[in-house]
């Protein structure tokens, strides 16, 4: 069974009407979405039917975020800390299990410890916690908020932003470390992403994850810290094509022992390349 539906949840003082997807029967399984430009709810289909055959699977999207107009909300980690915190209390689960794609990894986490009853165990997938600009030139943090102000600017700043969401930059990218599989990104899977970045706001959504205003931790060593015997168990899956130094930081947190840690395919996105073999992995452990 799928079924689709919206929380009306108070956030920052607003009322936000946040989509979700329901799909299957049995134990609850949260499924959160990558924050990205060119993320949504939609990129967890796959990898939710997977799990549907023994799982009630509810997969949101996040506020600012998604395939539809956007609300404008804060874009900092307090608004998406609040969030899951307001998820949760209109859909308590308890849950099976928690699933956090790439940068909700760090949000999934800090919820588990906030809501100890909440998940009774969580999977990470490709995890990160910081944004592209960080990632690749951590010598420039002085010029992050300017490039983020910069595309939120009124007229200029949509220009900007629609220069950098071109359809050949949005292939280049997946080809390059969103996709494992270069030739799985297809013109109309492309089209599909371009799609999710040409909503009403989403420049907004954008300018901050690109430039580190959603890192929802500072610092491997804060990352790492947020980890520990006080947590459900937590299976990493790392891809075997994720980016050099993305994969680093998910290959420290293996290293930490502070986690289950198991090699899967695909890149950044391998919840969506590859949702048998995930699903496979998550039943595994």
């Amino acid at each position: 069974m799928e079924t689709g539906g919206t929380f009306d949840l108070k956030l920052g003082g607003q009322r936000v009407s946040v989509p979700y997807d329901r799909y299957g029967h049995g134990p609850g399984a949260l499924i959160l979405p990558a924050l990205s430009t060119i993320s949504s709810r939609r990129e967890a289909t796959g990898l939710a039917r997977e799990l549907a055959w023994d799982h009630h699977c509810l997969v949101p999207d996040w506020p600012g975020f998604g395939a539809q107009p956007r609300p404008r909300v804060p874009l900092e980690p307090a608004t998406f800390h609040a969030f899951l915190d307001a998820l949760l209390a209109a859909a308590p689960g308890p849950y099976a299990v928690g699933i956090a794609a790439g940068h909700a990894a760090g949000y999934l986490v800090a919820a588990a410890r906030r809501h100890p009853n909440a998940f009774a165990r969580l999977v990470l997938v490709a995890p990160t916690w910081r944004g592209p600009l960080p990632t690749a030139m951590p010598d420039k943090a002085a010029w992050f908020p300017r490039i983020r102000a910069a595309v939120e600017a009124p007229l200029i700043g949509e220009a900007l932003y629609r220069i950098n969401i071109s359809p050949p930059i949005i292939g280049r990218m997946m080809r390059a470390h969103v996709y494992g599989d270069r030739e799985a990104v297809t013109p109309e899977l492309v089209r599909a992403k371009h799609a999710i970045t040409r909503q009403r706001n989403g420049r907004f959504g954008t300018a901050a994850f690109v430039t580190g205003g959603l890192d929802p931790v500072a610092s491997r060593e804060a990352f790492l810290a947020l980890f520990g015997p006080d947590l459900p168990p937590v299976l990493l899956l790392r891809p075997d094509g994720a980016p050099r130094r993305s994969g680093g930081e998910m290959d420290a947190l293996a290293e930490s022992g502070l986690v289950t840690a198991r090699r899967v395919p695909g890149a950044l996105s391998a919840h969506e390349e590859h949702p048998a073999e995930i699903a496979a992995a998550i039943r595994a452990a």
